[in-house]
Formats: C-alpha cells, sequence, structure tokens
C-alpha cells in the first residue's frame, strides 16, 4: 500500500490562486460563465458581492457586463440554495442546485412558514394558506408578469397576514408574511429574481415565473446532481476536509461521506491541519502544484473565496476574528499570495483603503496600492456598504 500523498500550505495556497482565477497569467477566466460554473456559484446574499468577485478575476470587467447575462441573456441566475445562501449559479447548474440543495432549503422554509401562519392565527391551518397563496403568485406572475413584492402583496388577497418572530421582545414587531411566501417558491425553482430596480448594490428584484423567464430547464435527479456538482467544488476547493463539504453544501456527515465515495475521492495528508483530519482530492488530481508567481487581491465581503472552507486557518492565520463577524460571514479582504492578510474599505470619498494586519513587503504593499487605486477608478464614486462589515473594516 502506498503513502498517503501530503498536500503543504503552499501547495494549497497555489491551487487556490490558478483554480479561483486569482494569479496573474495562471489559468485566465474566460467568461462571466465559465467564472461561476466553475465554482459552482457566487455568493449574492450582499448585492454587490457578485460584481465585486468577478471585478477581481476577469480584467476588463463592467457591471453591466454581469446585468447583461443576469437580464439579456439570462446565462446566468440567483438561486437560494446552499446553506439557506443567495447565490449566483450558472443556469445549465440550476436543476442540479436545486435538487441538491435548494428542495432542502424550500421544505424547511415551508414547515417553518405554515408553522408560523398558524401561530400567529392566520389560519387554522398553514400549509393550506400557504399552498393557496404560492399557487395565486404564480397565476399573477404568469399572466402579468415580473413583479415587485410590494405589487404582489398589493394585488393578492391571498398575501395577507402578518406575523411578529419576537412576541415581547425589543427587535420583535409585526411583518408582513408576503415576503417569506415568496422566499418559499424561489427556493422551490418555482419563481426567480428577475430585473432589478434598483442599482447594482441594490436588491429590489422584480419577481418571475421562473418557466417563464428560464424556459426548457429540465430536473435532475439528486444522485446524479450531487455527484456532479461535488466533483467540480472538489476540483476548485480541493484538498478539502469532509467537514469543508458538509459545511459548503449546508448537508450532513452522512451526505459528504456518500458524496465523497461516489465521485471516488482519494484520501490526502494535509501538512496544515490542525486536528489530523485528512483531504480529499478528485482521482488523479494528487500531482505536485507548482508555484505561482506573487499575487494579491482585493476580494469582497462574503466573496467565494474567503467563505469556501469551513477550516480556514491555513489562509486566514490569527485575523479569523478581525475578517469575520461573530455570526461568521466575512467582510472584505486583502489577500497576498493565499493568505489573508487584513481588509479594505471606502473612506468618505469613496477612495479604497487598506487596513493591513501585518508586513507584507515592499513589492506586495506597492501592488496593493496600485489595486486599491484600480477598484477606486473602477467604483467611479459608487459607495458599497457591506451587508455584514469586519470587526476591522468597522475601525
Amino acid at each position: 500500500m502506498g503513502s498517503v500523498r501530503s498536500f503543504s500550505t503552499d501547495e494549497r495556497r497555489a491551487r487556490l490562486a490558478r483554480r479561483h482565477h486569482l494569479a496573474p497569467g495562471a489559468d485566465p477566466a474566460a467568461s462571466i460563465g465559465a467564472v461561476t460554473a466553475g465554482l459552482v456559484g457566487l455568493h449574492a446574499t450582499d448585492p454587490s458581492t457578485p460584481y465585486l468577485s468577478l471585478w477581481a478575476r476577469l480584467p476588463g470587467f463592467t457591471t453591466a457586463d454581469l446585468n447583461s447575462e443576469l437580464y439579456q441573456r439570462r446565462s446566468v441566475v440567483k438561486q437560494l440554495a446552499m446553506r439557506r445562501t443567495l447565490w449566483l449559479v450558472h443556469r445549465d447548474d440550476l436543476a442540479a442546485i436545486q435538487s441538491t440543495a435548494a428542495d432542502r432549503v424550500a421544505a424547511n422554509e415551508t414547515r417553518r412558514l405554515a408553522a408560523d401562519v398558524a401561530r400567529a392565527g392566520v389560519a387554522a391551518d398553514g400549509h393550506v394558506w400557504l399552498e393557496t397563496a404560492c399557487a395565486a403568485v404564480e397565476r399573477h406572475l404568469r399572466d402579468h408578469g415580473p413583479c415587485s413584492a410590494r405589487d404582489l402583496r398589493e394585488a393578492l388577497p391571498e398575501l395577507t397576514g402578518t406575523y411578529d418572530p419576537a412576541p415581547g421582545k425589543s427587535y420583535g414587531g409585526q411583518g408582513h408574511l408576503a415576503p417569506r411566501v415568496l422566499t418559499v417558491l424561489s427556493a422551490r425553482g418555482r419563481i426567480v429574481r428577475g430585473p432589478n430596480d434598483g442599482g447594482w448594490t441594490a436588491s429590489r428584484p422584480l419577481w418571475a415565473a421562473a418557466d417563464q423567464w428560464l424556459p426548457g430547464t429540465e430536473p435532475t435527479g439528486p444522485d446524479d446532481a450531487r455527484a456532479a456538482l461535488v466533483r467540480r467544488w472538489l476540483y476548485a476547493f480541493g484538498p478539502a476536509t469532509v467537514t469543508d463539504l458538509k459545511w459548503w453544501f449546508g448537508t450532513t456527515l452522512g451526505w459528504a461521506r456518500q458524496a465523497l465515495a461516489e465521485v471516488g475521492a482519494v484520501e490526502v495528508e494535509l501538512a496544515d491541519s490542525r486536528d489530523g483530519s485528512p483531504g480529499y482530492v478528485l482521482p488523479g488530481d494528487d500531482t505536485a502544484e507548482p508555484a505561482v508567481e506573487p499575487w494579491c487581491a482585493l476580494l469582497p465581503g462574503l466573496d467565494v473565496t474567503v467563505m469556501g472552507w469551513f477550516d480556514r486557518d491555513w489562509y486566514l492565520g490569527a485575523h479569523r476574528s478581525q475578517v469575520f463577524d461573530r455570526n461568521g460571514n466575512a467582510g472584505p479582504t486583502v489577500w497576498v499570495d493565499g493568505r489573508v492578510v487584513g481588509a479594505w474599505r471606502q473612506d468618505a470619498d469613496g477612495h479604497v483603503e487598506l487596513l493591513l494586519l501585518e508586513k507584507v513587503g515592499g513589492a506586495a504593499g506597492r501592488e496593493l496600492k496600485a489595486r486599491a487605486a484600480e477598484l477606486t477608478a473602477w467604483l467611479g464614486g459608487v459607495r458599497v456598504s457591506p451587508r455584514f462589515p469586519s470587526p476591522l473594516s468597522k475601525c
């Protein structure tokens, strides 16, 4: 029996640079679709994140490029999926992501909303109320085309109802049930976020019937979908632990172990593992990783790279508490050669400021300043306010 292949921290960082399209000249990304599909998806809970994630990876990228792919070509779409998080995913992957992750989210949201409807006294049977409301929304969108959440609520009496998530608490208060109905429908894949009434830093979508906005999307069996997505994820994020895989897809350890077995994942040793947990790579993907040229990057809050693993010490070091909030959400980060070295933010005039937590050397420092100037020019005075600012970026 041969010895187990060991991956050093430097190798993992080099793979991250190449496969996440962050190292200059190494495996350049061909298009918005290629980046999105290659990384399985881009975080989109914060509306500005996918734009800034693509800016960091695609030379010459503009906000109009993504708007065109989202709303004209419709090659990518936003979908509530893994970990009940909003993602930008490739249209061709939507059916697989639906059966692998979104259906599970939809079932959980359905159960919670039906219980809250009954608890609030809106209807004796929360499930009946919910299904009636869902059917009304779908009919309206098919008859009238894309509509805002407010338009739907005003047009449909089936959506009438409020609930208080925390009675008697200062953070409670009555809220409309209608947005949660839309959440259920979107998680089920029945409706999608169509044209955005706000700019690229805002989220005011018009909702559309999925079969009208994305006609021809065929369902995918859950087992085939899981293997296909895990295989692609493991190429982009491996070597990774079973805990990384479980966390990323928002599922169970049993699911993750079975998925690794289905793709024939190869066990490897992680030199930087604190508890000795093994990593996994795809068969044949354990060859030595060449070094990459020095590189740096400015990534947005919730970027798919900084959020890509559960075990993050190998690229965060001692900086976790300063670049992540207490709920595990990453703010904007500064990267040098595969590790996080600080954060960035904008000043009152919209200029990008670097907040470094360690010395990076003269060449890296100059390159980071150049990248900050490029991002300032690209933003053109637009202010980006991360939905989940890190402790460091708030200093």
